[in-house]
């Protein structure tokens, strides 16, 4: 006999603790390496996001990863390359629950990511009856209740996605509103200096909107002092730095110490 298990064992946590208003501390994973990520998940973050977009990734590599933080109390959090259906499709059958979807710069782009992640006639998600996500089949219930523990969250990294801010953050099923400095700065004509005041300035229009939704915040920021200061402003999912980063200066530090 086949083994079943409810999917009511299964509740996603890191979307609870999001919603809640609970300060959520990540690093950011573009190493694509499943023990370098289950290092991450040793050290004990609220969060680790795989990245799809600025890195080699790919689904032979998102799934080791997915395997390597099993046993962490680290949540993961995928972000595809783009708002593409199908690729979130794959991801999640992968496993994947909670998604930060970049570029997103309208209510309908929005609209779609969060379409794509939910079986109809919540939305158009592809239906596998047998997939990693669902134990391959064993999870009885999975189908009626998968689509409530789904987690999206979109990256406002554009001069239109900050005009959309106000309407994105107002949809049902957006459950954090994202800054992306780097991009964002870039946008505004100040590339490579996120800290520039008409950048500080954006941002800070952007949480005013995402606050007056009730919705989650949350940005990268690899610089403590930043990041202090963006959990000042409200933000309370905050990547404070990143594998690639932590492994470049430490690399670095250490050759340094011994160099004549």
């Amino acid at each position: 006999m086949t083994q079943t298990t409810p999917y009511q064992s299964f509740p996603n946590s890191f979307k609870r603790d999001l919603l809640a208003g609970k300060q959520l501390i990540g690093c950011w994973s573009s190493l694509s390496n499943a023990i370098t990520t289950e290092v991450l998940g040793v050290a004990g973050f609220d969060w680790v996001l795989l990245d799809g977009e600025h890195s080699p990734n790919d689904m032979a590599t998102f799934i080791p990863q997915l395997m390597a933080l099993k046993d962490s109390v680290t949540a993961p959090v995928v972000r595809p390359s783009s708002n593409n259906v199908v690729e979130i499709k794959r991801l999640l059958d992968a496993g994947f629950y909670n998604f930060l979807i970049p570029f997103v710069e309208s209510a309908d782009e929005a609209r779609r990511a969060v379409s794509a992640t939910r079986y109809p006639p919540q939305g158009i998600r592809g239906v596998s009856v047998s997939q990693r996500s669902n134990r391959y089949g064993t999870v009885v219930d999975y189908l009626k209740l998968i689509n409530e523990q789904i987690c999206v969250m979109v990256q406002i990294e554009s001069l239109a996605g900050i005009a959309a801010t106000r309407e994105i953050a107002a949809l049902d099923g957006v459950d954090c509103i994202f800054v992306g400095p780097s991009d964002l700065a870039a946008g505004l004509g100040h590339l490579g200096n996120a800290g520039h005041p008409e950048v500080q300035a954006a941002i800070a229009a952007v949480f005013a909107d995402a606050k007056a939704a009730g919705k989650p915040i949350g940005i990268l920021a690899p610089v403590e002092a930043d990041a202090r200061r963006y959990m000042e402003m409200g933000a309370t999912f905050v990547g404070v730095g990143s594998d690639l980063g932590t492994f470049r200066s430490a690399t670095q530090a250490l050759r340094d110490r011994y160099r004549a």
